[in-house]
């Protein structure tokens, strides 16, 4: 995505650290959105009757709408103006959050979370897009971190404001917390951005875009309805049949492109496709457990929602921790070593976390998400800093888009995939002997509906078989999370090409990166110099 050159540092806009501070707002609401609604899915499933299946769903709808449409959000804003659509996407992410603050059943709640993503999709990569017409390079690297610290620290302020929210207002409370942030981040980016533009970019292919939203959702779909309807089910194979030959009409269609929107060439850089393969995988085992943890932790262990928030903050402490640490450390032994070790210690805190049992209790689960927290951060950030530093200096502005897409991608493919593991095994093992036809099917949708059912009839034994079968399917879950980083620390170990630092492509192979690598990158983002000469910053 191509930038405008800063102004000279004689001629700064003297309110450009306010106009930060209207990024930052906006950059802060997409970072604490991004968990806030795992702790009140458990409440919203009590009181929308919602199914695991549509939690996931509700989950699901945002992330899969903002990785199919970053890159095309990001291309508008170079055509039409960045401030402009900017401000279009909180207003879009406006609209979105009161739809859902006023919904009354779950189909609305997820329309509501899919408006939300086409908003997030423009706020992304627009809000760190304006950076260099703002300030110089003397100030930007630190501006850059600034905003990435916001996004930071939101994803462990979302599940502390969520329960608060839900503790002393209804549910809708944690859509409505973000009409307030996102109106002041329009009013600023009104008084205080410039606007930039660059109509020599790359035109947005609609085509491509439909494919990209199309054949993830109906990957998605499928994996979320095989639980109830079976893998083999006509439907379902249709579904994954459908989604292979969009997705496959997609690679062919954007490699015949001269200048396509997602640049597929980019994973022949051997460099970049590992370390974005990492990166994904710890995307996807990172959304499977915010989606998993937050009903054991209130409905399993009985704490309220806010007591649910503030005990998931030991994984999102060490994975911060580990964020800000992991330079240095790539420094002294190698990015190769630090992604193989991260996975290692992620493989091991699943592992152990596969151990937990009803009678565990907190303190054990406080110390699994605490060693998980660590492994996040020691392989996401080295990850993504070697993938954008194995692209040539011309090509770092949509190797970071095709990054951030395929990060979305992996997290919503995480909820669905190890979503729907979790729901088969707690109906499989649930036992609802005894009970009603209605009140059995009801029982058998979440562990909340469970609860629910067993507290009205009385039935203590359904309550206790709930919880049981919620453990044993997240002990299942974390296994598997486990298997899997186990053997891609070992394919990490064996194939990942090693750096010692970035320090050099950060001033200079990987200037012009219209992305910062993540909510969860610790340290600041390359120096945004002007654009690459394919125009896409």
């Amino acid at each position: 995505m191509a930038t405008v050159t800063p102004h000279p540092e004689t001629h700064l806009d003297p309110r450009r650290w306010w106009a930060l501070g209207a990024l930052v707002a906006s950059m802060l609401v997409l970072g604490f959105d991004m968990t806030i609604l795992n702790v009140a899915l458990p409440t919203m499933a009590g009181q929308l009757g919602a199914s695991t299946g549509q939690q996931q769903w509700m989950a699901d709808s945002y992330i899969v709408v903002f990785a199919a449409l970053m890159l095309p959000a990001g291309l508008l804003g170079d055509r039409f103006g960045r401030r402009r659509m900017l401000m279009a996407g909180l207003g879009v992410f406006l609209a979105g959050s009161l739809v859902g603050a006023l919904a009354g059943d779950v189909t609305w709640v997820v329309v509501a979370r899919a408006v939300m993503g086409v908003g997030a999709a423009l706020v992304m990569p627009l809000a760190l897009s304006v950076l260099p017409s703002l300030f110089p390079p003397t100030e930007r690297t630190k501006a850059v971190g600034i905003i990435s610290a916001a996004s930071a620290l939101g994803m462990p302020l979302g599940p502390i404001i969520g329960g608060w929210l839900l503790d002393h207002f209804w549910w809708g409370s944690v859509f409505l917390i973000n009409v307030p942030m996102a109106a002041i981040g329009i009013t600023a980016c009104l008084f205080l951005l410039p606007e930039t533009r660059d109509p020599a970019s790359p035109r947005v292919d609609a085509v491509s875009t439909a494919l990209t939203a199309a054949g993830l959702g109906a990957l998605i779909y499928a994996i979320i309805e095989a639980p109830n309807r079976g893998w083999g089910d006509p439907l379902v194979l249709a579904l994954i049949a459908g989604s292979v030959v969009l997705l496959a009409a997609l690679v062919v269609r954007e490699r015949r492109s001269v200048r396509p929107m997602l640049d597929m060439s980019l994973l022949g850089h051997r460099g970049f496709l590992l370390n974005a393969v990492a990166a994904t995988l710890v995307m996807f085992v990172l959304s499977g457990l915010m989606f998993v943890l937050p009903p054991y932790l209130q409905a399993v262990l009985g704490n309220d929602a806010l007591g649910t928030g503030v005990r998931m903050l030991p994984m999102m402490g060490g994975l911060m921790v580990a964020a800000k640490a992991a330079q240095p450390v790539v420094e002294r032994f190698g990015s190769r070593g630090v992604v193989s070790a991260g996975l290692v210690v992620l493989a091991f805190a699943a592992l152990l976390g596969s151990r937990t049992t009803v009678e565990s209790g907190y303190g054990f689960t406080a110390l699994w998400l605490s060693i998980a927290g660590l492994g996040f951060g020691f392989a996401v950030v080295p990850a993504m800093d070697g993938a954008l530093a194995a692209l040539p200096a011309d090509r770092a502005g949509s190797g970071s888009g095709l990054l951030m897409t395929l990060r979305q991608v992996g997290g919503a493919i995480g909820i669905a995939l190890l979503g729907s593991l979790l729901a088969s095994t707690f109906r499989d093992r649930l036992d609802v002997t005894g009970l009603p036809e209605r009140a059995a099917d009801t029982a058998r949708e979440s562990v909340v509906a469970a609860h629910l059912v067993g507290d009205r009839a009385g039935a203590a034994d359904l309550v206790t078989s709930a919880n049981t079968a919620y453990v044993h399917g997240m002990g299942l879950v974390l296994l598997v999370c486990g298997i899997a980083s186990l053997v891609a620390a070992l394919l990490a170990g064996a194939f990942l090409p090693n750096t010692e630092s970035n320090t050099e492509s950060s001033t200079g192979s990987n200037t012009g990166s219209r992305d910062v690598p993540g909510p969860v990158a610790g340290k600041p983002a390359p120096d945004m110099a002007p654009a690459p000469a394919d125009g896409r910053q």
